[in-house]
């Protein structure tokens, strides 16, 4: 159990962290660091523009200590992955997805064995995206300030009120996790949490395929075969071109404008032109490289299905599904969404019948849920 005067001192950590902004700070707090139990990290990255996000700061807390990493002064920060990868440090992050991703790509190592606490949360009966300042309202009834939530992390000097903000961000999270971690056991759903981290990590490790981004196109299941190949060769494309450029793919041409290509499929710049879609510097930049791709398509004579959807009678074993999700949610008194979402719960109709199940439906959930989604489904057929 929490105890308030040991908030204080956390508090205090963060009023006056230590800035590590040289090499050698760098190899002197990472020396400190290995001693620890636990530690709390985050960072603060941009990422507006670009297809990867930009590093801004790294933040990590022991409970005691607040350190506040800036790699635009020390260079590169590939050190931390001995933290990082270390098995006898718990590290603490707090919905970590795009954290695991800068982190990969900036030291080629995720936090290991990690510890989310918002999932955490979630299986406490929090919500499903618990924000960090609500979980420390919530464990501590503490506010925490948001003001500098959309500030720019790379401009430098960063203000003393970005400092403080970043700082907040981790000074409780090992005091958070202990008690999180005390509740996850009495509940016995710490081997949950386990399991669910273990998949962010796996998941952050598995590259995007190029050739399967346009599967990610909203939209792409109302084309035919023959235009779903185009929108393929044209999305694996742009993927490429948006990593090479480190540009965020919107800025090298929008989903709605690959859509139009792949429908119409355009022989000159006149007729891409035409189509109305495209910005005159996207077509002076790149319309001889689209007519390209959409002429090998063409050429190829491939086709590829769009991806399915439930159709009408599916979508009542879908209800049925749902229901059934909500029924359980409600008894563990979780959101039904832990369990499984309706995108999730489509996956699963829409899954060949020899195919193995989808990762989320195994481990834990597959004695809570999926084995009577599973019969569900075989009384529908």
């Amino acid at each position: 159990m929490i105890i308030k005067s040991d908030i204080n001192p956390a508090l205090s950590a963060a009023d006056t962290p230590v800035m590590v902004e040289t090499n050698q700070q760098l190899t002197d707090a990472l020396a400190q660091w290995q001693d620890c139990e636990v530690i709390g990290i985050d960072t603060e990255f941009v990422r507006e523009r670009t297809y990867r996000a930009d590093l801004g700061l790294v933040q990590l807390s022991d409970g005691h200590t607040v350190w506040l990493v800036d790699p635009l002064k020390t260079g590169p920060i590939d050190c931390l992955a001995q933290l990082l990868e270390n098995p006898d440090i718990v590290k603490i992050l707090h919905a970590p997805s795009e954290d695991l991703d800068v982190l990969l790509y900036t030291t080629g190592a995720c936090p290991e064995p990690l510890f989310d606490t918002q999932i955490a949360c979630s299986m406490l009966g929090e919500s499903l995206q618990v924000s960090y300042h609500h979980m420390v309202n919530w464990l501590l009834d503490i506010t925490i300030d948001k003001g500098e939530t959309r500030s720019n992390w790379l401009k430098r000097p960063l203000r003393p009120a970005q400092l403080h903000y970043a700082a907040l961000d981790v000074c409780v999270l090992p005091m958070i996790y202990r008690e999180l971690a005390e509740r996850m056991r009495a509940a016995d759903r710490f081997s949950w949490l386990e399991e669910d981290c273990k998949r962010l990590i796996s998941r952050a490790f598995t590259p995007v395929d190029p050739a399967d981004s346009w599967m990610k196109i909203r939209g792409s299941n109302r084309l035919n075969p023959a235009s779903c190949v185009i929108l393929q060769k044209l999305a694996e494309w742009r993927e490429i071109e948006a990593d090479r450029r480190n540009l965020a793919k919107g800025f090298v041409i929008k989903n709605p404008e690959l859509l139009a290509l792949a429908y119409a499929a355009p022989e000159t710049i006149p007729q891409i032109t035409s189509l109305g879609e495209l910005h005159p510097r996207v077509v002076d930049r790149y319309g001889k490289q689209l007519l390209k791709l959409i002429n090998q398509a063409k050429q190829s004579e491939q086709l590829l299905e769009p991806l399915p959807s439930v159709n009408p009678q599916q979508r009542n074993l879908l209800a049925d599904m749902k229901k059934l999700v909500a029924a359980k949610g409600k008894e563990l008194e979780v959101e039904p969404a832990l369990l499984a979402s309706r995108k999730e719960l489509e996956n699963l109709i829409l899954t060949d019948k020899d195919a193995p199940l989808p990762e989320r439906f195994l481990g834990w959930r597959k004695n809570l849920i999926s084995n009577d989604l599973i019969e569900l489904m075989e009384k529908f057929k």
